[in-house]
């Protein structure tokens, strides 16, 4: 058993937008030559999210949780601004890591599937991506 780990640094566009990150944890599954395993991907912040979708539905995705968690000066916490609270109950209900299997040396994600970081900050910000792959 192989064990193989990854940090990156990334800088995200704000708006509350989804930052496509596939082709980089690619990179970094290649790097590590396992062929066969699991490849754990934490987000190291709790005002964004992962989220595995299908980029024609980012539009939607966003616009619903927009509608579901708006920005409003209603929340007990707006010590970073508005848009701080809101970012914080947005990760809550998405996901602050995902586990995607290696299958022949490659993420084994369905055709149309990418791996986004979901900013809900509206401004961009610095995350931190920790890569961990575990397998044969």
């Amino acid at each position: 058993m192989q064990f193989y780990q990854k940090t990156l640094r990334l800088e995200t566009q704000g708006n509350k937008s989804l930052f496509a990150i596939t082709a980089r944890v690619r990179e970094i599954v290649t790097e590590s030559q396992i062929q066969a395993g699991l490849c754990n991907i934490f987000l190291r912040h709790t005002s964004a999210s992962l989220l595995i979708q299908e980029q024609d539905a980012v539009p939607d995705v966003e616009r619903f949780f927009n509608q579901l968690v708006p920005e409003t000066d209603t929340y007990l916490l707006a010590g970073e601004g508005a848009d701080d609270m809101p970012s914080h109950i947005r990760s809550a209900l998405t996901h602050t890591s995902e586990q995607i299997p290696i299958a022949e040396g490659k993420l084994a994600m369905g055709r149309l599937q990418d791996l986004y970081i979901w900013e809900h900050r509206q401004a961009g910000q610095t995350r931190e991506v920790i890569v961990s792959i575990l397998g044969l």
